[in-house]
């Protein structure tokens, strides 16, 4: 009786312990994403994803016949453009050097042939229009506090990161699966590829800044975080493309085999056909880990708030600007707005993994 007391007992702390550790996961977890919604949400808008960073001062001259905008006065008494009622003016407007200049909707105007319009009343800057000579001559300031060159930034990083990690790391698991002979080596092979799964990021990023960045001389660029990335993306790709290979029935290998198929025409034209649903999940595992990566970008893409002119422009992704906002400018709000973005993009593709599993299941 007193045996069955006691085994009744431990069974339901078990169960308390189980329970109880999922809930307070569970928990932890609402309570951080929450909080970064709570605190995200608000600082969203269409010129949070669309503006550069820094504001930037343009001048742009336009003919006065095409000058179609209105003006309000912000909450600190500069004029801004409240509506856009002629589009073309987006297309006429050029620069000193010729480019055109896109007029938007908040852009501050600050000065019309070069007379600071800031004091004057509407009366007054239509006056001044008019007194120009058939062209006006407009210094605006493009608002900035947005983040689209770090979504840029951050696209071209998972571009070069996958063109360089997804063959080397597809090919080294067709090696270990299909080629290697099974045996102490291959397992301290596995083994080493587990091990360098688990190293955080900040040591491959001290690596990339030491040997990308210092020795081949690529500086704070793309090209050194993207490189330092694919490193980081190899032990996933190798392991999950691996343990993909795997699942693809031996009758399948024997069939195309029997059928007078070569090793290499049975690799590619069987085996990773029937792979790929793991491969594909392997690689969207990866774009989500380029996403969420920062300690390693910090040491070697840089951190300029611009698009980069090329790959060997120093480029910052979005993580690393939540980072620095949160730390330098103490702007939780805008770090919460783009982790807002990321956990958005991370569960788009957590959902796009999960129903190339339920395909993969169901072939």
């Amino acid at each position: 009786m007193k045996s069955n007391t006691l085994k009744s007992y431990k069974e339901r702390l078990q169960y308390l312990l189980v329970y109880g550790s999922a809930i307070i996961s569970f928990g932890i977890l609402l309570v951080i994403v929450g909080y970064i919604f709570y605190q995200g949400v608000g600082h969203l808008s269409i010129g949070f994803l669309k503006n550069d960073y820094d504001s930037k001062t343009v001048y742009a001259t336009v003919s006065v016949d095409e000058l179609g905008f209105s003006l309000e006065k912000d909450e600190e008494g500069n004029y801004v453009i409240d509506d856009i009622t002629n589009i073309d003016i987006t297309n006429t407007a050029k620069d000193p050097q010729g480019n055109e200049v896109d007029f938007d909707r908040g852009d501050n105007i600050i000065s019309i042939n070069m007379k600071n319009i800031e004091a004057l009343d509407q009366e007054a800057i239509n006056q001044l229009i008019d007194d120009g000579d058939g062209e006006t001559l407009i210094k605006l300031k493009k608002a900035g506090g947005g983040i689209f060159p770090m979504i840029i930034t951050t696209l071209i990083i998972i571009v070069s990161s996958l063109i360089v990690a997804v063959p080397i790391g597809i090919f080294s698991a067709i090696y270990l699966t299909e080629y290697a002979k099974q045996g102490k080596l291959i397992r301290i092979i596995r083994f080493s590829v587990e091990c360098l799964a688990g190293i955080p990021s900040i040591i491959y990023g001290l690596f990339g800044m030491l040997f990308f960045v210092t020795m081949l001389n690529f500086n704070y660029s793309v090209l050194s975080g993207a490189l330092t990335i694919s490193i980081v993306l190899l032990p996933i790709i190798i392991r999950t493309t691996e343990e993909s290979l795997k699942t693809v029935p031996m009758s399948y290998r024997e069939a195309s085999l029997g059928l007078g198929g070569t090793k290499i025409q049975t690799i590619m034209k069987v085996i990773i056909p029937s792979a790929l649903p793991g491969i594909m999940t392997a690689v969207i595992l990866s774009i989500g880990r380029i996403i969420g990566e920062s300690a390693a970008l910090l040491l070697t893409a840089g951190t300029a708030a611009k698009i980069p002119d090329g790959l060997l422009s120093s480029g910052s992704t979005l993580t690393v600007k939540a980072y620095l906002i949160a730390k330098e400018e103490g702007d939780i709000a805008a770090a919460c707005a783009i982790g807002v973005i990321i956990i958005s993009i991370i569960l788009l593709l957590n959902l796009i993994t999960k129903m190339i599993a339920k395909r993969r299941q169901a072939l």
